[in-house]
């Protein structure tokens, strides 16, 4: 499968779940990593008018996920996220965030990721370690 028809797929999860809510659109994905973007509107700010760290989070989670769900390829298993700690380093009022997955860890059982979050000139906005673990399906 070439990258084109996988993103199309990845994106195709997305339908009735935060993702769309959110509109988060995987955008690029490469042998060890996977990128997806979020605009960064009024419907993802917080009371002052920037980016909602909680917002932030589910981005980050979400590409996290993904990735290990997508690099596991066993269909047998599923990928649950049991922790994620974000430090959130420069606020965003508008345009787009990239979320960027790389594997730190891809164990049997647990995966460990840094999702670094940027913005379009490539400054970082947030960085974010999540641990998924690997269950099998029920």
């Amino acid at each position: 499968m070439n990258k084109q028809e996988s993103l199309t797929i990845l994106n195709s999860y997305n339908t009735n779940t935060l993702m769309e809510t959110l509109e988060i659109e995987f955008v690029n994905l490469g042998d060890d990593f996977i990128t997806a973007k979020m605009p960064v509107t009024p419907k993802v700010h917080q009371p002052y008018g920037i980016l909602h760290g909680g917002a932030t989070a589910a981005l980050a989670e979400s590409v996290g996920s993904c990735a290990s769900a997508f690099f596991l390829r066993d269909s047998a298993k599923i990928v649950k996220g049991i922790e994620l700690s974000i430090n959130h380093i420069k606020s965003k009022r508008e345009g787009y965030v990239f979320a960027t997955a790389k594997a730190i860890h891809k164990g049997r059982t647990t995966h460990l990721w840094e999702v670094r979050i940027v913005d379009e000139d490539d400054n970082l906005v947030s960085l974010c370690k999540i641990t998924n673990i690997v269950l099998d399906k029920e």
